[in-house]
């Protein structure tokens, strides 16, 4: 589990960039490259990192499912994802 200040940074960057993207595309067509570094870091949607949905999790993201790699195998042997089959994992 990630822990819970690492979540909550996360969601912060999310509002960040959604409140900034208008005004960051704009300024990006003009070209205004001063302009865009004064907008908060956190408002670049490149900053963004992709969690699981259910553990938190950073590292091994599968994004077509949302969770990581861990939580796919335990969906998957528990039959929760169809069409996954167990092979030799």
């Amino acid at each position: 589990m990630a822990k819970e200040s690492m979540k909550a940074r996360e969601v912060k960057r999310q509002k960040l960039v959604e409140k900034y993207a208008e005004k960051r595309a704009k300024l990006k067509a003009e070209g205004d490259y001063v302009g865009l570094s004064r907008l908060p870091r956190n408002s670049n949607p490149i900053r963004m990192h992709n969690r699981c949905k259910l553990t938190g999790r950073p590292k091994g993201y599968m994004r077509q499912f949302g969770v990581s790699r861990i939580t796919f195998r335990e969906m998957a042997s528990s039959g929760l994802i169809p069409g996954v089959k167990k092979a030799s994992w």
